[in-house]
């Protein structure tokens, strides 16, 4: 008489092993994948609703004639934009926002470079002088333009007092179409220029100090180390500072809105004051919404240009 013995089930083989850590794994990640939604999901909440979808109700607010009074908008096309490109004053707010950002890049770069220089280089009390560069820019517009208000005070400002102390006429320095630009211009310099300081400090400590020391050794002074050495490593933060101060003073609304109104006689007038204008004063939504728009486009093209501009240049020798 035969028995019949049971067979041994088959050991699980080397890839069989493999295949189920392989599954746990995925399992894993994306169990993990899963739980991080929930983390992002309230940005991404906030983003979609107070960004993403402005911009979508402005482009099509922009392809009708929307107002603040009178009854439901009206899908007009492209209407709105046809008269943009024909309205002077458009032509002549962006002008002029043209001609600002122009008056105060330069300085509000040349001046933090120099301020940045004098603190790296060791003056005495370096805390003081950081707090004292980047304080003002701290403050609230509010608070400057109050400020700068009293300080341009025809009758009572203390520049004015200086003048006519020295025997010199005082100055409408708000409100004579001469000053009022550049008295708009050294506002916005005195406010923003800590900023830009603070990144070139912060680009100066970043150099490697072997280049100093290989310096010394040749024998430079201490002009030759800033042309040779300090200037060509800060190639790249230059490069970031303009483009930040361009497209900063190309939105430039607060101090000029505050301070003159656009005044006098439109001379400071920006074109995100006449949007403003436009839209609010006299209620024309959707035309102030495409200008707004057309300058947005133009704040793009800008941005990509000085991108692929900043892809061409060489990368700093360390």
């Amino acid at each position: 008489m035969t028995t019949q013995t049971g067979s041994r089930p088959a050991l699980p083989t080397t890839r069989t092993r493999k295949d189920t850590r392989e599954r746990e794994r995925r399992a894993m990640r994306l169990h993990s994948g899963a739980s991080g939604y929930w983390f992002v999901l309230p940005f991404l909440l906030a983003f979609g609703i107070f960004l993403i979808w402005p911009i979508i109700y402005g482009i099509w607010m922009s392809f009708t004639d929307r107002s603040l009074i009178g009854t439901g908008p009206e899908f007009i096309g492209f209407e709105n934009y046809a008269n943009a490109f024909t309205d002077s004053q458009v032509w002549q707010t962006l002008w002029q926002t043209v001609l600002f950002t122009l008056m105060s890049t330069i300085p509000l770069v040349l001046v933090a470079l120099v301020m940045a220089l004098l603190v790296y280089t060791g003056l005495p009390g370096q805390w003081l002088w950081r707090f004292s560069f980047f304080s003002s820019f701290l403050l609230p517009v509010a608070v400057v333009t109050l400020i700068w208000g009293w300080l341009y005070q025809p009758d009572l400002g203390l520049f004015n007092h200086w003048l006519t102390s020295l025997g010199i006429d005082s100055i409408g320095w708000l409100t004579d179409e001469r000053f009022a630009m550049w008295s708009i211009v050294l506002v916005t310099l005195w406010w923003t220029v800590g900023f830009n300081f603070l990144l070139y400090l912060a680009a100066l400590q970043a150099i490697p100090e072997h280049l100093y020391e290989a310096a010394e050794i040749d024998g430079a002074g201490a002009w030759r180390r800033l042309w040779s050495i300090v200037l060509p490593q800060l190639r790249r933060t230059t490069g970031l500072v303009l483009v930040l101060q361009l497209l900063s003073s190309l939105k430039v609304f607060d101090q000029i809105y505050l301070l003159t109104n656009g005044g006098p006689n439109g001379t400071t007038r920006s074109i995100l004051v006449y949007i403003y204008d436009t839209g609010f004063v006299n209620y024309r939504l959707g035309y102030s919404a495409a200008i707004s728009y057309i300058f947005f486009a133009i704040i793009i093209i800008l941005s990509i240009s000085r991108l692929f501009a900043t892809r061409k240049e060489p990368s700093d020798v360390r």
